[in-house]
């Protein structure tokens, strides 16, 4: 026989990596067998330990004060995190101490602004001080009652703050539910007119404000228009449409 010219080196790509390094999604995780090979089956476990984590971990109030300034604390009618999961009922109304302490704060402003915990305490602590530092300069002409943070708080306690605020519209922030690609999501709800009894059809939302999300430049950018929006036409949720650009956008 003669020689054999050896086959040149083939590398081959992985199909999925360029993909990969535009989203945190988890996809195309390939398999050992019929299981998953170990690399990604410890990934996920350390995404679920991170999810359960943010669930669970209590909101730092002395720590967002530091980086906010001055808080009215105030808590649900959820007595802890067990309560606050088995009765989302209890996470949408005040409890009454500290709906009564609220009586005593300034009321009549245009905006409240609420911080809950919701179901990640690491997002609002992440990320809501990035926000509001982007958020409240835009606010210019705007009233504005003192910083809120409510614990063991569902979206709709903003209602009945805002309510006893005599508020013309409410801004919570809120921790978004964790999933096995992100821990750290700050969700965004606007209501104009907030008072018990909303629905998610009366509010806006905003989603995703994260690092690897929507930015905080952006989320704030959305937030003033949709702010400026509701006071014009004097209504928010389905019947006010976000037709912002991206801070990206803007400047190209």
């Amino acid at each position: 026989m003669g020689d054999v010219t050896p086959l040149p080196d083939q590398r081959f790509e992985d199909p999925w990596a360029r993909l990969r390094r535009h989203t945190s999604a988890r996809i195309a995780l390939g398999r050992t067998g019929v299981s998953l090979g170990t690399a990604r089956n410890l990934e996920f476990q350390v995404a679920h330990a991170q999810a359960r984590t943010a669930v669970h971990s209590a909101l730092d109030l002395d720590a967002l004060e530091q980086a906010v300034g001055p808080l009215v604390r105030l808590t649900s009618r959820a007595p802890d995190r067990a309560a606050y999961l088995q009765r989302p009922d209890r996470g949408r109304r005040l409890d009454d101490t500290s709906a009564q302490m609220l009586e005593t704060q300034r009321k009549g402003a245009d905006l409240a602004i609420v911080l809950a915990d919701g179901l990640s305490s690491l997002a609002t602590q992440d990320q809501a001080p990035g926000f509001l530092s982007a958020f409240l300069p835009l606010l210019d002409g705007f009233s504005v009652a003192p910083l809120v943070a409510a614990t063991q708080a569902r979206v709709a306690i903003g209602d009945e703050i805002g309510a006893i605020l005599n508020a013309r519209m409410v801004v919570v922030l809120i921790g978004e539910r964790p999933g096995l690609s992100a821990a750290d999501s700050l969700g965004l709800y606007l209501t104009f007119g907030p008072k018990r009894g909303r629905t998610d059809a009366d509010r806006n939302c905003i989603s995703n404000i994260r690092p690897r999300g929507l930015s905080s430049a952006d989320a704030a950018h959305r937030a003033a228009w949709l702010v400026r929006e509701a006071f014009r036409l004097g209504l928010s949720g389905v019947g006010l449409k976000d037709r912002t650009v991206t801070v990206d956008a803007r400047l190209e």
